[in-house]
């Protein structure tokens, strides 16, 4: 099962989240809601780091990615965090056996809080 967290602070801003797992509906390669879930969240990601240049620490492995801005969080970084929670919360409607979706505070057991990861990117570097 993909499992997405995303994690909010308290004005309910989106400061960060972690996707971790595969859905197993179909082999590798060929699974629809890993793929749909795959392109919103790394389109969210090249976007914060290539776009917007914002400050994070993030993860980019097979299987797992995950972000967490240290800039605050802005309009910008909003309108892209919440445009990826709309594509993953649609395709867990229609895939909730594939996909599970929870939105949480930030401090709620958020393991992008101690990232130490290869793939630990500060300010806009490119990481493509």
């Amino acid at each position: 099962m993909i499992v997405a967290e995303i994690y909010t602070q308290a004005d309910g801003k989106i400061v960060g989240f972690e996707i971790d797992g595969h859905s197993n509906q179909a082999p590798r390669g060929s699974d629809i809601y890993c793929a749909g879930v795959s392109t919103v969240s790394q389109a969210a990601y090249m976007c914060i780091a290539n776009h917007l240049k914002c400050s994070f620490k993030g993860d980019f492995a097979s299987g797992k990615l995950s972000m967490r801005l240290i800039s605050p969080p802005d309009d910008r970084t909003e309108a892209v965090f919440q445009t990826m929670l709309i594509g993953i919360r649609e395709i867990e409607k229609i895939a909730p056996q594939a996909v599970t979706l929870t939105v949480k505070p930030e401090n709620a057991n958020s393991s992008t809080d101690n990232i130490l990861s290869p793939v630990t990117i500060i300010g806009g570097e490119n990481f493509v």
